[in-house]
């Protein structure tokens, strides 16, 4: 085989960071497309819409979202994994696709800790424990004191075998020293009926999911999975208030590219997301769906990402969590 000269290696590493910082300096030239790994609605789509909408004009370009759900956030996330790093391609993350499915299966076609560039984090949806209103459980502590008096005799649904909803049970198990029997339904919208009906004592499911039970009467907040109560549900009280400190599992939503997209890019797309942020009406738009507002730079996402890949993993051993 024959050998490239030392100098010829140099002059080509040199003219491809020169091409690099070219297109990094003229970026973007054409629209971009935003990948979101759920189905149009909800609250990673209103998440991802508002920002794909803001950012057409700070960019000059057309940020176009593109739901690609499926296989638990995987086709999404293989999709950009194997996308052209040029800052065209971006990716709405979030805890469960990053975080959380990589603890569970071995399989996936992507490596959620290599693959990919992380920009910012924009939002959380922290998570509700819920119980009927007409439960004589009022109060968290009333309901570890009863699953202590009898364990495993309670259950509590969530939206979902391996879901944040589920795991946020888990840890609230762990955290008080208590057993629930999970109970996973096919969705949100059968969990919170299951509890309505009678079928199971608690529910865990997010802010956007219960409030609206919960403000109409029908369903009784006993904490959330926040260290501050939400705006939303004023009456139902933090973790801290709680007495529950380490009760803090959110599901965040944030931005990221295939992995060696150019620095430029990041810090271009970084700086026009946190003026994104500092708007008014972006809290504003947010809080209307129980969602809250997150801000960061790109190494303090890459750290999220990080320490949420190690504590859900030991959440999901401790609960020898599978996924069928």
């Amino acid at each position: 085989m024959k050998k490239t000269p030392l100098i010829a290696v140099i002059a080509g590493l040199a003219l491809g960071a020169v091409a690099s910082l070219a297109q990094a300096g003229t970026w973007p030239e054409r629209p971009l497309t935003l990948i979101v790994p759920f189905p149009p609605g909800g609250a990673a789509d209103t998440v991802g819409r508002y920002y794909a909408e803001q950012l057409s004009t700070s960019l000059g370009q057309p940020v176009v979202v593109e739901n690609k759900p499926g296989a638990g956030t995987a086709i999404a996330a293989e999709y950009v994994a194997r996308a052209k790093p040029d800052g065209y391609t971006l990716s709405l993350a979030t805890a469960g696709q990053l975080t959380i499915l990589p603890n569970l299966q071995g399989d996936l076609r992507f490596d959620a800790q290599k693959d990919f560039t992380p920009v910012a984090v924009l939002a959380s949806v922290p998570n509700v424990v819920a119980v009927n209103a007409s439960s004589k459980i009022q109060t968290l502590q009333e309901l570890i004191a009863e699953a202590k008096a009898r364990p495993g005799a309670l259950t509590y649904s969530s939206c979902g075998n391996g879901t944040l909803c589920h795991l946020s049970g888990e840890l609230l198990k762990n955290l008080a020293g208590v057993d629930l029997l999970h109970v996973p339904y096919k969705g949100s919208a059968p969990a919170v009926t299951g509890l309505l009906g009678g079928e199971v004592d608690v529910a865990v499911d997010t802010v956007t999911v219960l409030a609206p039970q919960i403000k109409a009467g029908k369903l009784k907040g006993l904490v959330l999975s926040s260290a501050d109560p939400s705006p939303l549900l004023p009456g139902v009280p933090g973790a801290l208030q709680a007495g529950l400190p380490g009760f803090v599992a959110s599901g965040w939503f944030g931005i990221v590219l295939p992995r060696n997209a150019p620095p430029a890019v990041v810090e271009r797309l970084s700086h026009d997301i946190q003026v994104i942020a500092a708007a008014p009406q972006t809290a504003e738009r947010f809080a209307q769906n129980g969602i809250t507002l997150e801000k960061s730079t790109p190494a303090e996402f890459g750290q999220l990402i990080a320490d949420d890949y190690q504590r859900w993993g030991e959440v999901i051993r401790a609960a020898k969590v599978k996924i069928e």
